[in-house]
C-alpha cells in the first residue's frame, strides 16, 4: 500500500509540472523596461539598415539578429515588428547569396503579415515581392512569375480599394456641400465621385446609378434642366426611374 502511494504521489508531482506553463520571459518585466528594450530593438534595427546601406552585410546581420532576440523576447515571433525584422535580414542574406537563409526569414515574415494584416496590404505585398524577386535570383523562374504575379494582384486590389474609399470620400463631401446649400461644390464632388465609380464598377452597378440620381436631383435643384434630364435618362429602369416634374415659369 506504502508503495502504490508514493508511486502515485510521483504522477501527481509529474503531471503538476507538465500542466503548469513556465511564465514569459516578458512578463516578469514592467512596461517601462518593455518599452525601453523595443527601443533598443529599433535602434539595433535601424543600425542594420545602415550597416546594409554601406554594403558591411556581416554587421547588418549582427544588428538585425541582435534586434530580433529582443523583439521575440518582448513581442514573440508572431508579430509585425519581428516580422520587420525577419524580412530585413532575409534581405542581407540574399544580398550576399545564402538564398536557403532568405528564403526561410523572408518566407516567415510573409507568413506573419498574411496572418494579421491579410492579403491585400503592402507590407503582405512587399513580402511577395522580396520572395518573387528572390526566386529570380536563384534561377526559379516559375516560381518567381507566381510571386511576382501575386504581387501585382496585390497591389491593384489595394489601389482599387483605395479608388473605392476615395469615391465614398468625395460623396460623403457633397452631400455636407448640398446640405449647407453649396451646390457648385457640391456638384464638384459628385461628378469626381462619379468618375472614380464608373472606372472601378462601370455604368450599371447600383453605386455608379446612385452617382447618377444625386447629380440628376442636384442639377434639378440648381435649375439646370438640361443638365437633370441628361443624366436622369442615365439610371436604369430596374434600378430606380427619376421622374423630373416639369417646371413652369409665370409670366411677369
Amino acid at each position: 500500500m506504502k508503495t502504490i502511494l508514493s508511486t502515485f504521489f510521483l504522477i501527481l508531482i509529474f503531471t503538476g509540472c507538465v500542466a503548469i506553463n513556465p511564465p514569459k520571459y516578458s512578463d516578469s518585466l514592467s512596461t517601462v523596461q518593455k518599452e525601453a528594450m523595443l527601443q533598443e530593438a529599433n535602434g539595433l534595427n535601424n543600425q542594420g539598415v545602415k550597416a546594409y546601406r554601406q554594403g558591411d552585410y556581416q554587421k547588418a546581420i549582427q544588428f538585425y539578429n541582435q534586434s530580433i532576440a529582443i523583439k521575440e523576447k518582448i513581442l514573440g515571433e508572431n508579430d509585425l515588428n519581428t516580422a520587420t525584422g525577419y524580412n530585413n535580414l532575409g534581405l542581407v542574406y540574399k544580398r550576399i547569396g545564402e538564398h536557403t537563409k532568405a528564403l526561410a526569414y523572408i518566407s516567415q515574415a510573409l507568413k506573419i503579415r498574411e496572418n494579421i494584416l491579410g492579403r491585400n496590404d503592402t507590407q503582405t505585398a512587399e513580402s511577395y515581392n522580396n520572395l518573387g524577386t528572390l526566386y529570380a535570383t536563384m534561377g526559379d523562374t516559375d516560381r518567381a512569375l507566381q510571386y511576382t504575379e501575386q504581387t501585382v494582384k496585390i497591389k491593384e486590389e489595394i489601389i482599387r480599394k483605395e479608388k473605392i474609399d476615395t469615391a465614398v470620400s468625395y460623396n460623403n463631401i457633397a452631400v455636407i456641400y448640398e446640405e449647407e446649400g453649396e451646390y457648385e461644390h457640391a456638384m464638384g464632388n459628385y461628378l469626381k465621385a462619379l468618375t472614380l465609380n464608373k472606372d472601378i464598377f462601370g455604368s450599371d452597378h447600383p453605386i455608379t446609378q446612385s452617382n447618377y440620381k444625386n447629380i440628376a436631383m442636384l442639377y434639378y435643384a440648381m435649375g439646370d434642366y438640361a443638365k437633370a434630364k441628361e443624366y436622369a435618362q442615365l439610371i436604369k429602369k430596374d434600378i430606380e426611374e427619376i421622374v423630373l416634374e416639369p417646371i413652369t415659369v409665370e409670366g411677369k
